[in-house]
């Protein structure tokens, strides 16, 4: 029979103590990861109808949910769509690219899988795979330049020649104007149809578009048939397009981007100028009364030919007002600041030396003409309250500030974000998907350590003073 000694006891007891630990624990402990395994994810994109993403997983455990995190160019973000958990082990998603899910030709996107356990924890992610969206209905061939790239299908090279030329000449001047050094290529697709170059637009693309610049995939889309090659319009269409391709290099920020007629209104004027035309437009607007406040003029343009017209006209007007008032320093000094992510009364203001509404007057004061009408929505009038409308509300503990939206029943409070845009926020991987809160499962699991922690404090504590005890003769 062998004699324990007061070492021996403590090293038993603390055993055992551990072994009680980790008897607890696999209790206490939420899953901190799914026991999930991704393949290789695959994108097969079909011209016209949409991109399917699919990729073999296994889960041992089940998941709270599973996502597909699609990026798409310029985006801060993914936009995260819910795939329902499909049995067999391969998982598949469809992104739609038909009607209002239309996408741009040439549009790459980026998809990583998202594996959520049950209980939190960090998701588990699979390897990105990306896919290019094209236009798969055209016999296209390829003219590479210095930085522009043309793809047609109607023509000789010598006409994919000279609309290659135009766009490398147009990209040179601009980028040297602006002070910008462009180095990535710009796609330049010319159509030679119409019902192609329309569906390649997409639904929503007005009838007079002969040409469309998308800055975040730096591409160009034209509708050029070969023997209009050697028109004027031509020489100003291709210039122009590629203008707002570099005002986007010039001016890229992650805050903001100028208002739509400073873009416009630079395009216009380094492809043509202040032209008779748009100067006709002008001056029939300030003699009818029907000039547009640049204000109203930081988005879409109107709809409305008669005003479209008129938009362009007084963009150009304007930022001609501003070259030869302020010299083309301040131009590039504007464009500058819009770099720096500044508001728009901020940018005039370091540029010119007056804000917005300030320029705005110098311009109509050039131009003779009184400050324009506002229009758009008001408020409605002031009318009777209903009966009980304004009581409290019994069982109220909060109540929206004024002014504040408040969605119908049944209706979502936040907006889906359509392809390309950005969505709400997603933990990233190994971030708490609680915001960082330490409550439920995660706050049971620190009890239960710090009861550990004690009790082993408290037996080490105890052994020690029996041992002391023990010890005295």
């Amino acid at each position: 029979m062998s004699v324990l000694t007061g070492s021996h006891r403590l090293a038993r007891l603390l055993a055992a103590v551990l072994l009680a630990a980790a008897a607890l624990l696999p209790a206490a402990l939420p899953a901190l990861a799914a026991d999930v395994t991704f393949g290789a994810p695959e994108a097969t994109a079909a011209y016209g109808q949409g991109i399917t993403f699919t990729v073999p997983m296994t889960a041992k455990t089940p998941l709270a949910r599973l996502e597909l995190r699609l990026t798409y160019p310029g985006a801060i973000g993914p936009f995260v769509e819910e795939v329902p958990v499909a049995a067999g082990g391969t998982q598949t998603y469809r992104l739609d690219a038909s009607g209002s899910g239309h996408i741009v030709p040439n549009t790459t996107i980026e998809a990583t899988w998202a594996a959520v356990p049950t209980g939190g924890g960090a998701p588990v992610l699979s390897d990105p795979v990306k896919v290019t969206y094209s236009d798969t209905g055209q016999q296209w061939q390829t003219m590479k330049g210095d930085i522009v790239v043309v793809h047609w299908y109607q023509g000789d090279k010598a006409f994919a020649a000279k609309a290659l030329k135009i766009g490398d000449d147009a990209v040179r001047e601009t980028s040297k104007l602006l002070g910008v050094t462009e180095t990535k290529p710009i796609d330049f697709y010319i159509y030679g149809d119409e019902t192609s170059f329309r569906a390649a637009l997409g639904p929503g693309t007005r009838e007079n578009v002969g040409g469309q610049a998308h800055a975040d995939i730096r591409t160009l889309f034209a509708l050029i048939t070969p023997d209009a090659i050697n028109d004027s319009w031509v020489g100003v269409v291709i210039p122009h397009e590629l203008v707002h391709l570099v005002f986007d290099t010039a001016v890229e920020n992650p805050y903001r981007f100028p208002p739509r007629w400073v873009n416009e209104g630079l395009a216009v004027y380094l492809s043509e100028g202040y032209t008779p035309t748009d100067r006709s437009y002008v001056e029939a607007a300030v003699n009818d009364k029907s000039l547009l406040p640049l204000t109203a003029l930081t988005g879409q343009f109107p709809t409305d030919p008669d005003k479209t017209y008129l938009a362009y006209a007084e963009a150009v007007s304007a930022i001609d007002h501003l070259v030869r008032t302020y010299g083309e320093p301040a131009l590039y000094a504007l464009i500058d600041a819009y770099k720096l992510g500044l508001t728009d009364d901020e940018a005039f203001t370091k540029a010119v030396g007056k804000d917005v509404a300030a320029f705005q007057a110098g311009w109509l004061g050039e131009l003779g003409a009184s400050e324009p009408k506002a229009l758009g929505p008001v408020a409605n009038p002031a009318g009777p309250v209903p009966p009980g409308w304004d009581a409290p509300v019994s069982g109220a503990t909060a109540s929206a500030p004024p002014g504040a939206a408040t969605p119908a029943p049944g209706a979502s409070a936040t907006a889906t974000p359509a392809p390309g845009a950005s969505a709400t926020a997603t933990p990233a991987a190994g971030a708490p998907t609680d915001g960082g809160n330490v409550s439920g499962a995660g706050s049971d699991t620190l009890v239960v350590l710090a009861a550990i922690a004690a009790v082993v404090v408290v037996v080490i504590v105890g052994l020690v003073v029996a041992r002391r005890r023990t010890a005295v003769p």
